[in-house]
């Protein structure tokens, strides 16, 4: 479903969308709430360029990133980037165990993440930093 055109929506980037990375020009022009992490179960795995990231309930690590307030057009240029109307990932609710203080708790609880939709057989697991180099 495409986002209202007015609004905001609070995206955790964990690859390379975050600052340094390949991606990060798609949030030029957008708000940076700081570092975050995601509560136990999930993993990232890699898929060569950039991670995949998948729930993995018995993984007790959170996984970190980044959170960004994201205009509508943006919002829809990351949904085309990450591959939703193919079903590479799906853009689901995003379990925050950190945040920054700048964000009260009822704004952490409606932010947004990119979740892997296909098989990882055969990959490698990652850590639960994806390196920026």
């Amino acid at each position: 479903m495409p986002p209202a055109a007015n609004q905001t929506h609070l995206v955790f980037v964990y690859g390379t969308l975050k600052r340094g990375g390949s991606n990060h020009s798609f949030l030029t022009g957008q708000l940076y709430h700081g570092e975050a992490a995601l509560g136990p179960g999930f993993a990232l795995y890699s898929l060569g360029e950039y991670p995949g990231l998948v729930a993995e309930p018995e993984n007790p690590e959170n996984v970190t990133g980044e959170l960004w307030q994201v205009d509508a057009p943006t919002l829809a240029k990351l949904d085309a980037l990450e591959g939703i109307d193919e079903g590479l990932y799906a853009r689901v609710p995003a379990p925050l165990a950190r945040w920054t203080e700048k964000l009260s708790a009822e704004s952490a609880a409606a932010a947004e993440m990119y979740l892997y939709q296909r098989p990882i057989k055969g990959r490698m697991r990652l850590g639960p930093t994806w390196p920026i180099e």
